[in-house]
């Protein structure tokens, strides 16, 4: 039997600063993860990633990340995603300045 789908937001790295962005409902990319539009069904998740996909020029790596619905947007379930959210881990600058660090 297949798995149930799991809700899923767009996510990827900006193409020229390298930071973490999500595709919102408008075709925006944002680098905060609220923003993002939290996908619940599989076969809209397939085509905004695709559509994702072909942004080359501003966007690389691009792929579907599991989320919950939170009380301010959408919220990673892994701590990968929880963890990549907030950017480069050798030492504090950029949004690390100003976002809560990863829960352990």
């Amino acid at each position: 039997m297949a798995r149930a789908f799991t809700p899923k937001v767009v996510t990827a790295n900006d193409l020229l600063e390298g930071d973490v962005i999500y595709l919102t409902e408008d075709d925006r990319w944002s680098r905060e993860l609220s923003e993002a539009e939290l996908i619940t069904d599989e076969a809209h998740a397939q085509v905004r990633l695709l559509d994702a996909s072909r942004q080359t020029s501003k966007i690389v790596g691009a792929y579907l990340a599991d989320a919950v619905a939170g009380d301010n947007g959408p919220e990673p379930t892994h701590f990968r995603e929880d963890f990549r959210r907030t950017g480069p881990s050798n030492y504090a600058h950029g949004k690390q300045e100003t976002s809560p660090q990863p829960r352990a």
